[in-house]
């Protein structure tokens, strides 16, 4: 009896401890910030609760006790991820980050431009994310949905290539390259066969469809592929994601988008 009793425990604290390992190999721990980012100051950040009474802003604060803290540390995993140091020129200096829980429908967005940019966050999408009583999970998401709106408050914009509300090029390169930047950051599957990945039968789709199109780039072209690709915004006066990639990896047939899409979907397995 004494002897099955220890069995069932033994048996209980292992699948306690590979339920927490694959926990762990999903949610974890944040990239490191590099040395030569840790010191710099991303811009002041002014946190406020507009919905200090809504159930998601009592979640926030019991995960995230110190707001401010967490968002510059966050904001510093993006700017290395784009940029490769503080003394690189295309570093935009923002003055200012205001940060603001707020109880909508909706998830998160950024709005402003310039100097002083601001991010909202639902606190109704926090209490959805927090709806398993999984703080890593809830974690994940939030640093997630930071990173992708910080990367916009970062992220260098394209040229002569149309605007954001078209949905045309420069939409795609606004939303791929803020997912794409999530992705690196760790907050999305770095798997190619995950569900995090959706099919699609052009790049155009925008946000992560083409944000791990361009990670892909990066693991089998070029490792800092998603910094040259950024900063192309900014040495190109009429910007394409065909133009782009010439610019970035060479000025070849094989390196036009569309056949490193190709190319892409094949290694992947979308196409045969």
């Amino acid at each position: 009896m004494k002897r099955n009793i220890l069995l069932a425990m033994l048996a209980m604290t292992a699948s306690l401890c590979a339920h927490a390992q694959l926990a762990h190999n999903k949610y974890h721990e944040p990239v490191k910030v590099e040395k030569k980012w840790q010191k710099y100051n991303p811009g002041e950040v002014i946190f406020r609760d507009e919905s200090p009474q809504s159930e998601g802003s009592g979640i926030y604060h019991r995960i995230i006790p110190n707001p401010i803290a967490y968002i510059q540390e966050n904001a510093r995993r993006v700017l290395q991820t784009l940029y490769w140091g503080p003394k690189d020129p295309h570093v935009p200096r923002l003055e200012r980050i205001f940060y603001t829980l707020k109880d909508y429908d909706g998830v998160s967005e950024k709005y402003g431009s310039g100097d002083h940019v601001g991010i909202r966050y639902s606190t109704r999408w926090i209490e959805r994310s927090f709806a398993g009583q999984d703080t890593m999970r809830l974690d994940y998401e939030t640093r997630g949905v930071l990173y992708h709106e910080l990367t916009h408050a970062y992220q260098l914009e394209p040229k002569n290539c149309g605007s954001y509300g078209d949905g045309g090029e420069y939409w795609c390169f606004i939303e791929g390259m803020a997912d794409a930047v999530r992705l690196a950051c760790g907050c999305f599957e770095q798997d190619f066969h995950s569900k995090d990945r959706p099919k699609a039968d052009t790049w155009r789709k925008g946000y992560r469809v083409a944000g791990y199109f361009l990670w892909w780039i990066q693991q089998n072209k070029d490792k800092d592929f998603l910094r040259k690709f950024n900063r192309s915004a900014a040495e190109l006066d009429t910007w394409s994601w065909d133009a782009a990639m010439r610019h970035v990896l060479g000025d070849k047939p094989r390196n036009g988008v569309e056949a490193l899409w190709q190319e892409y979907q094949k290694a992947i397995g979308d196409v045969k």
